[in-house]
Protein backbone atom coordinates (compact mmCIF):
# COMPACT_ATOMS: atom_id res chain seq x y z
CA UNK A 1 0.00 0.00 0.00
CA UNK A 2 1.35 3.42 -0.94
CA UNK A 3 0.94 6.17 1.63
CA UNK A 4 2.66 9.02 -0.19
CA UNK A 5 5.36 9.28 2.48
CA UNK A 6 7.78 6.75 0.97
CA UNK A 7 10.72 9.15 0.50
CA UNK A 8 10.61 10.09 4.18
CA UNK A 9 10.18 6.54 5.44
CA UNK A 10 12.33 4.69 2.89
CA UNK A 11 14.96 2.32 4.25
CA UNK A 12 18.45 1.86 2.95
CA UNK A 13 19.61 -1.76 2.75
CA UNK A 14 22.76 -1.01 4.73
CA UNK A 15 23.77 -4.59 5.40
CA UNK A 16 23.55 -5.45 1.71
CA UNK A 17 25.54 -2.31 0.85
CA UNK A 18 28.13 -3.32 3.46
CA UNK A 19 28.70 -6.75 1.91
CA UNK A 20 28.76 -5.36 -1.63
CA UNK A 21 31.30 -2.75 -0.56
CA UNK A 22 33.43 -5.42 1.06
CA UNK A 23 33.27 -7.43 -2.17
CA UNK A 24 34.26 -4.31 -4.12
CA UNK A 25 37.17 -3.61 -1.78
CA UNK A 26 38.48 -7.14 -2.26
CA UNK A 27 38.26 -7.00 -6.06
CA UNK A 28 39.61 -3.48 -6.50
CA UNK A 29 42.45 -4.25 -4.08
CA UNK A 30 43.26 -7.41 -6.03
CA UNK A 31 43.05 -5.50 -9.32
CA UNK A 32 45.33 -2.73 -8.09
CA UNK A 33 47.97 -5.18 -6.93
CA UNK A 34 47.68 -7.29 -10.10
CA UNK A 35 48.07 -4.28 -12.39
CA UNK A 36 51.02 -2.94 -10.41
CA UNK A 37 52.74 -6.33 -10.68
CA UNK A 38 52.09 -6.53 -14.44
CA UNK A 39 53.35 -2.94 -14.91
CA UNK A 40 50.07 -1.40 -16.09
CA UNK A 41 50.07 1.98 -14.30
CA UNK A 42 46.90 3.32 -15.95
CA UNK A 43 44.79 0.37 -14.93
CA UNK A 44 46.40 0.30 -11.48
CA UNK A 45 45.48 3.97 -11.02
CA UNK A 46 41.90 3.32 -12.13
CA UNK A 47 41.55 0.38 -9.74
CA UNK A 48 43.17 2.41 -6.96
CA UNK A 49 40.66 5.23 -7.50
CA UNK A 50 37.79 2.74 -7.35
CA UNK A 51 39.31 1.26 -4.21
CA UNK A 52 39.37 4.71 -2.60
CA UNK A 53 35.74 5.37 -3.55
CA UNK A 54 34.68 1.97 -2.21
CA UNK A 55 36.54 2.55 1.06
CA UNK A 56 34.83 5.92 1.52
CA UNK A 57 31.46 4.28 0.86
CA UNK A 58 32.28 1.59 3.43
CA UNK A 59 33.10 4.24 6.05
CA UNK A 60 29.77 5.99 5.39
CA UNK A 61 27.86 2.70 5.59
CA UNK A 62 29.50 1.71 8.87
CA UNK A 63 28.80 5.17 10.29
CA UNK A 64 25.11 4.89 9.36
CA UNK A 65 24.84 1.39 10.82
CA UNK A 66 26.40 2.57 14.09
CA UNK A 67 24.01 5.53 14.30
CA UNK A 68 21.28 3.04 15.02
CA UNK A 69 17.54 3.18 14.37
CA UNK A 70 17.65 6.66 12.89
CA UNK A 71 19.25 5.15 9.82
CA UNK A 72 18.35 1.49 10.17
CA UNK A 73 15.05 0.89 11.96
CA UNK A 74 14.43 -2.48 13.50
CA UNK A 75 12.21 -5.18 12.06
CA UNK A 76 9.34 -4.09 14.31
CA UNK A 77 9.22 -0.64 12.68
CA UNK A 78 7.15 -0.72 9.48
CA UNK A 79 8.59 1.04 6.42
CA UNK A 80 5.45 3.17 6.16
CA UNK A 81 2.91 4.77 8.40
CA UNK A 82 0.30 2.12 9.20
CA UNK A 83 -3.04 2.82 7.51
CA UNK A 84 -6.03 3.81 9.56
CA UNK A 85 -8.38 0.90 10.18
CA UNK A 86 -11.44 3.06 9.79
CA UNK A 87 -14.25 1.72 7.62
Amino acid sequence: MRTGSEPRTARSPLRMRFWLSLWGILWTGFGTVAFVITDRPGWATACGALLLITLIDMVVIIRHIRQGPHWQPGKDVPPYQPPDDRP
